[in-house]
């Protein structure tokens, strides 16, 4: 029997428990496994594309745990009523192959997002960053909100969305959670109105295009930049002349896939970058100067689902999540009589009982 965390259970988990300290400890979760960096076997994530989509696989291990994530991106599915991204994911035991998990990851896939978006900007904001426009009110915009309240105090966010009805959505979503009182809400008129006077801007927008979503007149120095929304190739949200800024620096998770489906994707190949794991290790520093513009260009990576579904299987344990099992690998007497253990099991009763 396989253990299994489906999407009422998460709710359950995350209205339990509060998102925000979910978050947070996740976020722990990630940055330790970074700090693991060479223990992983890394990859770009195998994607397969459509002119409405792309599904993916991202594969990873350490060795001692397996596990992949199956994730879709089609934006103009919310037309018909089904969502842009689904996903589920699969933690496994190295030693046997056997998988341990089977989850949900449509949830926690926004919620290990913002977690890793939060945790970049902890190592590369500036520490005083109270201020953060969100460009694009989707359905990944309360995490991220969430997460940047948690992790590093922002209390005024600044909206904008070319759909007035996400920025509503996402407005109404903040103003009935509690623990967000602090929070001011103000709504833009436009990108630069949302961007004028915030130390953090995060874009998270669908549309699968190579969009202009940041100009370089409306980074000033010593902002951060949380570039989420791009994340396949032909998907990008800022102008190439801000990644080209002088006092620009940008860091990503995984070079050569952000190569691939990244803001980088516009860049030359010897354009230089910080993976995210040197950070987390001290190998590389942080924020550099007040002044520097940072930039995190953010595709998610196949370690950000690992440490998930591990911490998934982590509050199992600690029976936060009540326990759930299904019937996804035979239990055999004989584990060499797989015909008779399973299809030919009812035969044999049958002939037993007509012999009896």
């Amino acid at each position: 029997m396989v253990d299994y965390i489906g999407v009422a259970d998460v709710a359950r988990l995350i209205q339990a428990m509060g998102p925000g300290e979910f978050i947070d400890r996740l976020a722990d979760q990630i940055l330790a496994d970074y700090r693991r960096w060479d223990e992983f076997e890394k990859s770009a994530r195998l994607a397969s594309h459509s002119p409405v989509g792309v599904i993916e696989l991202m594969p990873t291990t350490d060795g001692k745990l397996y596990s992949f994530k199956y994730v879709n991106g089609h934006p103009q599915n919310t037309a018909v009523g089904l969502l842009t991204v689904t996903a589920f994911g699969v933690l496994a035991d190295v030693a046997t192959g056997y998988p341990l998990l089977l989850s949900e990851l449509t949830v926690t896939t926004a919620l290990r997002t913002a977690a890793m978006s939060a945790l970049a900007a902890r190592l590369l904001a500036r520490p005083a960053s109270r201020v953060m426009a969100l460009i694009g009110n989707g359905s990944q915009s309360e995490f991220q909100a969430i997460a940047f309240h948690r992790m590093i105090g922002i209390r005024e966010l600044r909206l904008y969305d070319l759909d007035r009805r996400a920025t509503s959505k996402l407005e109404r979503n903040l103003g009935a959670m509690e623990g967000l009182e602090d929070l001011r809400i103000v709504r833009a008129a436009s990108t630069a109105e949302a961007c004028r006077g915030a130390d953090i801007v995060t874009t998270v927008t669908a549309d699968k295009r190579n969009a202009v979503i940041l100009t370089p007149p409306m980074v000033r120095p010593g902002m951060h930049l949380n570039a989420v929304g791009g994340d396949c190739p032909g998907k990008t949200e800022l102008h190439p002349d801000v990644l080209r800024m002088p006092q620009a620096r940008v860091v990503v998770e995984y070079e050569p896939q952000s190569r691939i489906e990244g803001e980088i994707q516009q860049m030359p190949a010897d354009f230089a970058v910080t993976e995210f794991a040197a950070i987390a290790r001290g190998a590389s520093p942080g924020r550099r100067t007040d002044e520097e513009v940072t930039i995190f260009d953010s595709v998610g990576f196949a370690l950000e689902d690992y440490s998930a579904l591990r911490f998934l299987y982590t509050l199992l344990a600690e029976e936060r999540i009540e326990r759930r099992r299904i019937d996804l690998v035979p239990t055999l007497e004989d584990p060499k009589d797989l015909f008779g253990g399973t299809i030919g099991a009812g035969r044999q009763r049958r002939r037993l009982r007509q012999s009896a």
